[in-house]
């Protein structure tokens, strides 16, 4: 059985940055780090590169797994700010977590990321409080779905050289009581044992951490769940907010039913792309740096939060289940509706979608999101569409595009002192999989914290 000082599960913004402090200040440890997905170099999308026009149900999606984890192909919205991104603020103060994510920071910008940020603008807030609307604000970088990939491969080759890094590596198990890791590889079960091991397997891998938590009777807290679309418009209607703060995130609580929902991951001048997360096609969006990659129009999520009250707990199966029917009626895709022609009950055809003003950035199927939305949510969705109208007239224009569906679920949360599990010593739970974050400026503050309190702990360790 191989041996090892610390394993850590999963090759994400938090899994990286936990190797690099690790290395950097304790360079005698050994470090083996596994992921599930492909090494960065050969993580492909065949709709991304253009061989396909729909999802292919890939063994591995290039665009969820792999190394540096899904925020590899993401907007690269790094959020400086305690003010959203996450739940690190109710564990530790909001001054640790902010020196935390500039730390995390300082390393990208080492690794080639911009240092460019947008600032908040209270002038645009108070446009949006005249209108019952609530602009959350923060210091906001746009890596760029292009740079900011980059930036991880620098980040990655750079830790190869300190770090035992096995891609395509499924965990199978973990035994928390022995640290004894079961992954395969190549068909081949191998088992690693170390003094440590850091849980840090991202969203793509949250369902696996829940059900090795229950198995091990660890309990755990279940977060909200957000279902809703993604809107694409034109770039102009919101460029007087884009231009300024980069990502407004506006928040609505609605008068038909009291629920609050959000603006989520705008993208400007982006795509509308698909995810596959095990089996399940959802929606996100994609911004580049470089202007040839640039589109006419502007995405955002918009977002109906839920939190479920007892006997129910599975609020990460309900979004999935909203998902999967939305997949059902699109007959294994995503679909595509546009707003006039969901407010007067009608499917958006291919002849009406060929007839739309606004282009689609992503071939999806054009249908009807009442079929597979719940009411509740999609009453939200419509009511805060006219609400942003107020402020960027042009939102709820009749040729709006509304796909769906878009659901983030987040992590149920286990029961830990300081980021350790309260059953099982040296056994971490870190980042968006583990129910701390929900983003990657808290991920990669968390990945750094947890490891200098391990190297802290160590050295008492020693010294005693």
């Amino acid at each position: 059985m191989e041996k090892a000082n610390v394993v850590i599960i999963g090759g994400g913004i938090s899994g990286l940055m936990a190797a690099h402090r690790l290395s950097e200040k304790a360079p005698n440890l050994k470090i083996i780090l596994l992921e599930k997905g492909h090494d960065i170099d050969d993580r492909i999308c065949p709709i991304i590169a253009g061989k396909v026009p729909s999802c292919i149900n890939c063994a591995s999606c290039g665009v969820m797994e792999g190394l540096a984890g899904a925020g590899a192909f993401s907007d690269g919205k790094y959020i400086i700010s305690t003010e959203y991104g996450g739940w690190l603020t109710d564990f530790l103060s909001n001054q640790t977590v902010l020196n935390y994510i500039e730390q995390a920071d300082g390393i990208l910008i080492k690794h080639g990321a911009t240092t460019e940020r947008y600032q908040p603008s209270n002038e645009l807030k108070t446009l949006c409080l005249q209108h019952d609307l609530h602009m959350q604000q923060a210091q906001v970088k746009h890596l760029g779905t292009d740079a900011n990939y980059t930036t991880m491969a620098h980040l990655v080759n750079e830790l190869r050289n300190r770090v035992q890094i096995i891609t395509q590596a499924e965990v199978l198990d973990v035994d928390g009581t022995n640290k004894i890791v079961s992954y395969k590889k190549n068909k081949e079960h191998i088992q690693i044992q170390a003094d440590a091991i850091f849980f840090c397997v991202g969203r793509a891998g949250s369902r696996f951490f829940s059900s090795w938590c229950q198995k091990n009777k660890i309990p755990l807290i279940n977060n909200q769940v957000d279902i809703g679309v993604r809107i694409e418009l034109p770039y102009e209607v919101w460029e007087h907010f884009s231009s300024v703060i980069y990502e407004p995130k506006i928040w609505y609580r609605g008068q038909k039913y009291g629920d609050v929902t959000r603006m989520f991951c705008f993208n400007e001048r982006g795509h509308v792309v698909m995810e596959n997360t095990n089996d399940i096609l959802t929606v996100n969006g994609h911004s580049f740096k470089e202007e040839n990659k640039r589109t006419a129009n502007s995405n955002f999520a918009l977002l109906s939060t839920i939190r479920f009250t007892t006997p129910f707990n599975d609020p990460i199966d309900y979004a999935r289940h909203v998902a999967r029917l939305g997949n059902l009626i699109s007959g294994g895709s995503v679909l595509v509706q546009r707003f006039g022609d969901l407010i007067h009950g009608r499917r958006t055809d291919e002849k009406r979608l060929a007839a739309n003003t606004v282009r689609p950035t992503l071939q999806a199927v054009a249908g009807d999101l009442s079929l597979c939305m719940p009411k509740r949510q999609l009453d939200n969705i419509i009511e805060t569409i006219y609400a942003l109208d107020a402020i960027a007239p042009g939102t709820a224009n009749f040729d709006t595009l509304l796909y769906g569906v878009e659901c983030k679920y987040y992590s149920a949360r286990p029961e830990t002192i300081n980021f350790e599990l309260k059953a099982y010593r040296n056994c971490f739970a870190i980042g968006d999989g583990a129910g701390f974050t929900r983003s990657l400026s808290q991920a990669a503050a968390q990945g750094l914290y947890v490891a200098d309190e391990y190297i802290k702990n160590l050295q008492l360790t020693k010294a005693l």
